[in-house]
């Protein structure tokens, strides 16, 4: 018999990056609106950021199961140029060229409380995000691989750490008003566990771009190393595939997994 971990991560699919054929969840085939949360919140190519042909691909395999779906693009920047320009810069005009794409800035979007399900939450009740989130369909985070360094701590950047970019920064910023500091206070992967059992459990499914592994000098998310890995990995299941990806750049287990396991645990 298997374990959970076992079990989930079964669920997972890997490839190489050239040959990447999606196939979405279940939840995609019927769906009247899919939401896709790219890793875009920076102006700069993969591996800050996902690359296009990813993107590409996974429309094209909800429209191999699913032709009319309306299908929403939506991020939030991490940058002081606006989310048009970095979409833009992108190539976001090769996808919206596409019948039923459309691209939304999450910041501008409006927002409703989730209530955070953990039974003990690291710091948050509940998160402000888009109120479309509970209107579509189908939602899939399409995240980059990042390695950053913050206080001397390893923090990977996978599916469930994209979801930031649904946050708004009007709500947690700190000093910068073009960042989410209050979500990184006290302990990053704590937070990340919160933005788990509030957003990430309403997701259908993951896609890590780790056609190249990006790895910071430090904690800037945008400067760094490109590092091959040559892989694409997803699946249902947002935490089997970020555990995977990260098996699969050779940086371990991310501590925010081990966090969400002990919430799940009371």
């Amino acid at each position: 018999m298997f374990t959970d971990s076992e079990n989930r991560a079964n669920t997972v699919q890997i490839s190489e990056s050239s040959a990447f054929v999606y196939k979405p969840p279940l939840s995609a085939h019927g769906a009247k609106r899919i939401l896709l949360k790219p890793n875009w919140g920076y102006p700069k190519p993969h591996p800050i950021t996902v690359g296009l042909p990813v993107l590409h691909e996974v429309i094209a395999g909800i429209r191999r199961v699913n032709t009319a779906a309306e299908i929403l693009i939506v991020e939030g920047v991490c940058s002081p140029v606006s989310a048009a320009v970095v979409a833009e810069k992108l190539g976001v005009g090769e996808l919206l060229a596409l019948d039923g794409v459309r691209f939304l800035d999450a910041d501008t979007l409006p927002c409703q409380p989730y209530l955070n399900t953990a039974s003990v939450p690291m710091r948050y009740a509940s998160l402000y995000a888009p109120v479309l989130l509970s209107e579509v369909d189908c939602r899939i985070s399409i995240a980059s691989l990042k390695r950053t360094t913050l206080k001397g701590a390893v923090l990977m950047s996978c599916a469930i750490k994209n979801l930031y970019g649904l946050l708004p920064r009007a709500e947690y910023h700190a000093r910068s008003p073009h960042s989410r500091g209050q979500l990184h206070r006290p302990d990053v992967q704590k937070i990340i566990a919160d933005v788990y059992w509030t957003l990430g459990i309403l997701f259908d499914g993951a896609v890590v771009d780790a056609t190249e592994k990006f790895v910071s000098r430090d904690w800037e998310p945008d400067i760094g190393t490109a590092v091959p890995c040559g892989k694409i990995v997803w699946g249902s299941d947002l935490l089997a595939v970020d555990g995977r990806a990260c098996e699969l750049a050779e940086e371990g287990m991310p501590e925010y997994l081990a966090h969400i396991a002990r919430m799940a645990a009371t």
